[in-house]
This record gives structure tokens, sequence and C-alpha cells, in this order.
């Protein structure tokens, strides 16, 4: 027995962002096309590389192969120390670990890769159980199309059998994708985020801004455009505002932080990796900043304090 904490998945080791490619092609949720398209967001990969920030997360769904697509066209440019995560969609036809196969090598081809760096289910969809798709997966590591396997949306149940899978060929989870931030704290409440850190494997936390909610741009006057609004309307922006006036205040006393670098930063604190979506340029030198230093315990504390108050309030 030891009292060592099981360290990241070598692929995750030495990650403490990671960039976020929801967007790239979106136009349903984003609006791609509209407010930016393929100019701010090519600006964006590159100053990501400028800024250290090269490891990219995206999915065979997003944009409908859009994002896998752009990035594989700029990674052909600027091939150099990038890592890339996609995600395979257990959608209800897909019935056998073939099917993990096949969506992998197209999402490489869109890709522009021979092997991916991570891998991931993107979501629990039964009936179909995890055994089966974590022998998908033992094929692909085998075949070395990927380098590491991962999860997403999993409860501590099915990430354990996912785990156990793995373990029985003599590979390891890597991660579970999960929404976290200072909205929603339900991994944290629940235990999975514990249990992961325990069991060595990465928490990456998407939508760490609530969908941009924490930086503190939107507000009941100026509310949440198009479906996001539905989830983020007048009324959920105006009962947290006192969580957003602790971000900034918080900001302001390290050296003019921003409410997102502050919110992103609280996240990496958790012990999770926050994947922080780019559109622009402004967006990935933004969210360099919230590395290279750390709220204090005390911060970490008043923050918890009011999401938990206004995550209470009617």
């Amino acid at each position: 027995m030891t009292d060592e904490m099981p360290e990241r998945h070598p692929v995750l080791q030495d990650v403490e962002l990671m960039v976020g490619t929801w967007a790239w092609g979106d136009r349903y949720i984003w609006g791609f096309g509209q407010e930016y398209g393929r100019e701010e967001i090519t600006a964006a990969f590159e100053a990501c590389l400028e800024n250290g920030t090269t490891f990219f997360d995206t999915a065979e769904i997003y944009g409908q192969g859009k994002s896998e697509q752009f990035l594989g066209e700029f990674i052909r440019e600027k091939p150099e120390n990038i890592r890339i995560a996609t995600k395979f969609m257990p959608y209800p036809w897909r019935l056998r670990r073939a099917s993990l196969t096949r969506a992998l090598k197209a999402s490489l081809r869109r890709l522009n890769l021979a092997r991916v760096d991570l891998y991931q289910i993107h979501q629990p969809m039964p009936p179909i159980q995890p055994e089966t798709w974590m022998d998908a997966m033992v094929e692909a590591l085998q075949a070395d199309l990927v380098g590491a396997v991962g999860v997403s949306n999993y409860s501590r149940d099915w990430m354990d059998r996912s785990q156990n899978a793995l373990a029985r060929a003599g590979y390891r989870l890597a991660s579970n994708q999960v929404e976290y931030s200072l909205l929603n704290r339900q991994i944290e409440k629940n235990g999975l985020l514990q249990h992961c850190i325990d069991q060595g494997i990465t928490v990456l936390a998407y939508s760490p801004l609530a969908m941009g909610v924490l930086t503190g741009k939107y507000s009941p006057e100026k509310p949440v455009k198009g479906i996001r609004s539905a989830v983020y309307n007048p009324r959920l922006l105006g009962r947290i505002q006192p969580l957003i006036q602790l971000l900034n205040k918080i900001g302001s006393d390290h050296a003019g932080k921003t409410a997102a670098q502050v919110a992103l930063n609280w996240v990496i604190c958790k012990g999770a990796v926050p994947i922080a979506g780019v559109k622009t340029p402004i967006h990935a030198l933004q969210n360099a900043g919230a590395l290279g230093w750390r709220l204090s315990d005390e911060e970490i504390q008043r923050l918890d304090y009011v999401s938990d108050k206004v995550a209470k309030e009617k």
C-alpha cells in the first residue's frame, strides 16, 4: 500500500489547459459565419500556438465534422508540437466495435493525422455497454491509432467499468470529460471529481466558463443570445452577479486578471483541466492568462461560498 496519489496518464500529465473547438464550424449554438468565421479561428489557432496552449479538443459531431476539418487544415501547415483529442459519438445505430474503428479512421482523415493523442467516447448511450467500446478502444491502442483513451459525461459506475475493461488488457483510462464550473459543481458535490483524482483519471472540464457567462460580459440588461439563452436567461444572469463581482475583485487583486481567468484558475486549483473555447485571438490570449499563477486557499473558499449561495437562490 502507498499513500501516494496516482499520477495522470502520460498524455495529460503536463496539461493545465486545453483548447476547445466546439465553436469551429458550429452555426446552431455558436453562430459560426455570423460574428466570426474561418479568418478568426485561423488567427485564434495561431495565437494558441504562440501562447503555448497546444492541446486541442474536438469531436466528430462539432460543426458536423467541420471542427476536425479546420484543425486538419491548420495542422497541415503547422504540425509541430500539437496534440489532439477527439470523440466518438455512440449513436443508437452504432451497435458493434467496428463502428468505433470506422468513425476513428474518418476522424483521422479529417484531422490529417495517422494517430490521435486522446480518443474519447462522447457520452454513454445504452443499451450498448461500456465494455463493448473499451474493447474497440483496445484494438485502436494496439493498432497505434490512438495514444490514450478517455470517456465523456460518464458516471462513476460507467467510468469504473471502462477503467476495469481497459485494465484487463493492460491499459488505463486517461480522462473523463464532464461539465464543471463555478455554476455547475455537480461532480464536486457527488464525489466524482475526487474519485477521478484518486484514480489518476484526469477530469477535463468542459464549459468551465458556463458557455461564456462567467466572463462577466452578460447581464440582465445584456443577455445571452441564441439557444444558450434558454439556460442562461436574464433571471439567472441577475442572480449570479455577486459571483461575477467577486471574480472581478479577485482578478484585480492578481494584477488585473479578468473574471474569466479567475474562473479558469479556480478549475485548475480544484484539480481539473479546463477546456476553454476560442473563437478569436483575443480569446486565446485571455485563456492563456489563467496560467502561471494560483488562487489562494482563502480565495477559493470565498468563490465556493458565493457559488453555493447563488446556486441556492430561487
